[in-house]
Order: structure tokens, then sequence, then C-alpha cells
């Protein structure tokens, strides 16, 4: 044999891991791009198809809950039908949204392209991502493939703004979607070259258990949403009341009813030997446990930090779609910097220290950016704490995905799928909704206390605000803030001074939000101590020494 022949054979190899490793993360790319490139672009949106802005956020809305609802079935179906068929026919799913929300006349229409089939089609293409990273790459190489695909998803946040900013501006929202299509197919065509284990022809699916976790989630992420417009405990002025509370306390509390009652009803099927969705012992795992509660907390701090600073950007300082895109885009560089070096270079790093640097390095982003809001600065004050932002966020990334399925076996993949993203879909619910709750309630509280104290506003005209806004004093700009009160004939020094007290209001809303965000990374760091010691690479994770004669469970090789 030539002894030259192994050199093509391992390029060969090399280049069809890549090539798997930029499908998938190609698919995580589009499963997140949606609800952050629309949140520009909701206006015109609305514009277009004809509704309001209440409408198009009815829409975001129902493709997150869509999308949650069906994460840990979507997992159920890989298994059943294999996870590279199960991708297959959740991208034609999703492509055909896409091509429908492009074209979309209506409301209705788009509902249907982007809330529903879009929601189902990454319902089955975002647990079978992480299954066909372990069937396509082995324990080794699972740290640095899951951590370009996660960043992938990031930088889809990150990058959304800008990118629907583009399209918005100089041609249509709707090229967005059309382009969607288009990546679909070539997502589509690249998935032939990957590897996947045999389906579980036995499985069947359990439709009683499909609707519990469906109803159970969907209360619960609903109800979060809500939060924000209800009130959590106690409702808002102008929301429904139940027995005296927000209707969001009694969603949630009847969504983890219902969760219970699933995982009893699927321990019942596995003590009678019949098809659950999920093993419930699953949850009794330390160190899968450790990391879907990781991966909670990173996409809850995510998204809060994505609510919080393209607000300051857009609205406090006033920047376009597209500069704001721009003034975020540093986050992008060190997360993708961090969750590719962090694997190259520090192969052997303990994942529990690595996932509590990323938390400490979230943490200084969001206390650097809460210290640098004052009035009067510009947006060049965010660049270190995104920069500081990145570097947690791609840490994180770098390790959290390995963790948890390396923590099961491989054939157990589809499953941790689905709860992986049923709870990061939960965090980044909870997230936007604590984020905004917590500023709307700050800066109420801060601009009452403003006007009521400064002179050159009537009392009148401060017992008239509060009546007004008891349901919370709405984060706008100065302009808009200032047509109001002259629509309204309130001009001249009271309007000067309205308009400042709101100013350093939007700020005072800001850095409480921040505060509350830096607390919970500072959480997250004592519910990390789950997270294993040891890569999974080295050795099976485990905190405690193999039994003699096993071998570390292995995915597949790269092909």
């Amino acid at each position: 044999m030539d002894s030259a022949s192994p050199a093509p054979a391992a390029q060969v190899a090399a280049a069809a891991a890549t090539t798997v490793l930029v499908t998938l993360a190609s698919a995580q790319f589009l499963m997140t791009l949606d609800s952050s490139v629309m949140n520009v672009s909701i206006a015109t949106v609305a514009e277009d198809v004809g509704t309001t802005v209440t409408g198009i956020q009815t829409a975001i809305t129902l493709y997150t809950l869509v999308m949650a609802s069906l994460m840990i079935t979507g997992g159920k179906i890989g298994q059943i039908l294999g996870r590279k068929r199960a991708f297959s026919i959740g991208c034609v799913i999703y492509g055909a949204g896409s091509f429908t929300t492009a074209l979309a006349p209506s409301l209705p229409v788009l509902l249907l392209g982007w809330s529903l089939l879009e929601g189902m089609g990454a319902a089955l293409i975002m647990p079978a991502i992480v299954a066909l990273v372990a069937s396509n790459f082995g324990r080794a190489d699972r740290p640095r493939a899951y951590g370009l695909v996660a960043a992938s998803g990031a930088i889809a946040v990150a990058a959304g703004p800008l990118i629907g900013g583009l399209m918005t501006t100089y041609a249509s929202w709707r090229w967005v979607f059309a382009g969607e299509v288009v990546i679909v197919l070539g997502i589509l065509v690249l998935a032939r070259r990957m590897a996947d284990v045999e389906p579980d022809r036995s499985a069947r699916l359990d439709l009683t258990g499909t609707a519990l976790s469906a109803a159970g989630l969907g209360l619960v992420v609903f109800g979060i949403l809500q939060g924000g417009s209800w009130g959590f405990v106690n409702p808002k002025p102008s929301a429904p009341s139940w027995l005296g509370l927000s209707p969001v306390i009694w969603l949630v509390i009847a969504g983890g009813l219902v969760l219970r009652g699933f995982l009893g009803w699927e321990r019942r099927r596995l003590a009678r030997g019949e098809a659950a969705l999920i093993d419930p012992a699953m949850l009794e795992n330390k160190l899968l446990r450790g990391g879907l509660t990781s991966f909670f907390f990173q996409y809850l701090l995510q998204a809060g930090l994505f609510f919080a600073v393209p607000l300051f950007l857009s609205v406090s300082l006033g920047l376009s779609a597209i500069e704001t895109g721009l003034r975020i885009m540093p986050l992008s560089v060190t997360l993708l910097l961090a969750a590719v070096g962090v694997p190259k270079f520090f192969p052997l790093a303990s994942p529990r220290r690595v996932v509590r640097l990323g938390f400490l390095a979230l943490f200084a982003g969001i206390v650097s950016l809460m210290l640098a809001l004052e009035v009067g600065v510009g947006p060049e004050v965010v660049t270190v704490p995104m920069l500081l932002a990145g570097l947690g966020i791609g840490a994180l990334a770098s390790q959290l995905g390995a963790v948890t399925v390396s923590a099961v076996p491989d054939e157990e993949s589809a499953e941790v799928g689905g709860l992986q993203n049923t709870l990061t879909n939960l965090g980044a619910s909870i997230g936007t909704a604590v984020a905004g709750a917590v500023l709307i309630s700050a800066l109420t509280a801060s601009f009452f206390a403003g006007i009521q104290g400064n002179p050159a506003v009537p009392e009148e005209l401060s017992a008239q605000a509060e009546v007004n806004l008891a349901g919370g004093v709405p984060f706008i700009a100065d302009d808009q803030l200032e047509a109001a009160l002259a629509d309204v004939g309130v001009t001249g020094d009271t309007a000067t001074a309205v308009v400042e007290e709101n100013t350093e209001a939007r700020l005072d809303g800001l850095r409480t939000s921040l505060s509350v965000l830096a607390v919970i990374a500072l959480v997250a760091l004592f519910f990390s101590s789950g997270v294993p010691t040891r890569q999974p690479g080295a050795e099976r994770v485990t905190d405690e020494l193999p039994v003699p004669g096993t071998e570390p469970v292995r995915g597949a090789d790269p092909p």
C-alpha cells in the first residue's frame, strides 16, 4: 500500500466533516434568524400585510410558542424516522413556511407560514441537529462541533438586526424569507453527506404524551411571554385579572401541573413496557441536569441582553437598524473566537471551569455596560461590554452541547436535543420577559418620581400622567415624546423638563434591568456545579472513576 494514501483519505474525511458542520451550523443560523431579523422590521411588515404592530408581535409570539411546545415531540420523531430524515422533513416544512411568508398578503397567511409551518419545521430540525452532531463526530471532536453550531445561532441573533435593517431599508423584508428558501435548498443538498444511526423501528409516538407536553410547555411559554403586558403576579390596570391575580401566574402554574402530569404519564408507560416521549429518569442524571440548567441560564442572559442593548442604541441614541446591528457585531467576533478557540487551544480544559468563566465574562460585560450608561454617552460605550459578553457566550457554547449529549448514551441524543431546545426556548422567553418587565417598571417609577420633584412640571400634569400611564411608561425616544406632548398642548420649559426626566428614566430602567441580569449571571455560577470537570473526549463523562473493563461511549467517527 502506498504510504502517502492515508493523507488524502484523512483530507477527504476532514472535508466531509467540514461539510456536515457547515450544513448543521447553517440550519441553526436559520432557526434563530427569524425573530431577531424581524424585530427591526415590525412596523414595515405590519403595513405591508395590512395589520398592526400588535398583530406582528402575535406572530412572533406564536412562532416561539409552536417551536417550544413541539420540541420534545420533534426529538422523538427523529428517533422513530431517523435523525437525518427528520432533519430533511423539517427543512422542507420550514422552507415551505418561508416561501409562504415571503408572499404573504395578509396576517392570516403570515401566521400560517411563519408561526405555524416554520415553528413546526424548527421543532423537527433543532433536536435533529443535536443528535446529528453526536452521530457524525466522536466525543473528542464534539466540543468544537457543538461550539460552532451554537455560535452560529448566537451570531444570528446579533446579525439579525443588521440583516433586517439592510433588507428593509434597501429592498424588502420579504427577501429575507426568500433567501431562507434558497439556503434551505442548499442545506437539503448538503445533508446527503451526513451519517446517521439507524432509526428505532420499534418506537411509537405517544400521542397522549405529545398532547400533554405541548399543552404544558405552551401554557408556560405563553404565560411568560404575556408577562410584560399583563404583569407577572399583580395585574396591570388594563390587563385581565383572575381571582385578583395576573393570568400569567395562573398560566405558569397550570402549565407546570400539566408537565408534572406528563412526566407521571411517561413513567407509567415505561413501567408497562410501552413507548414514551422521554424517560423521566434522564432528568435524574446530574451531568445532564447541569448542562441543561446552564443552557437555560445562557439563553436567559443572552435574550435579556439582546433585548436591552438594541433598545439603548435604537431608542435612547436614535441609531438606525443598520447602525444598531454594526454596534452589536463585536459580540459576534469574540463569540466565534471563543467557541472555536477554546476547544482548539484548550482541548482538555475542565468544562465546569470554562462554563463558570463564561458566566463571569457575561457578568463582567453586563456590569460594565450598566456602569457606563449615563446621560450624554455615545454608542461606543457598548463595544467593550459586547466583546466581554461575546467571550462569555462563546465559552458556554464551546462546552454545553457536548456536555448534555455525552452525559447519556448516543441513542438518546434525539431526546436530549428535544429537552435542550425546550430549555433554551424557555430561557430565552423568560429572559426577554423579565428584562422587559423590570425595565418598564423601573422606568415608570423613575419617571413619576422625576416629574413630581421637578418644579417645571405642574402638579396637575404629574397627576394626569400617573393616571394615564398607570400601566407603565412606554420606552420611547425623545422626539416621539416631544411630539406627543405637543399634541396635548404641553410645550416650552414644561415639555423640556418632561423630556429630560424621560431621558434619565430610560437609563434608570436600562440600568435596573441589567442589574437583574447581572444577579442572574451570578446565580448561574452556583447552578453550574453539575457540569463535569473532564472533557467527553478524554473519557466517559462521569465524576467517578471508570469501571474496569468498560469503554467510553463514542459516537460515529466523522464521515
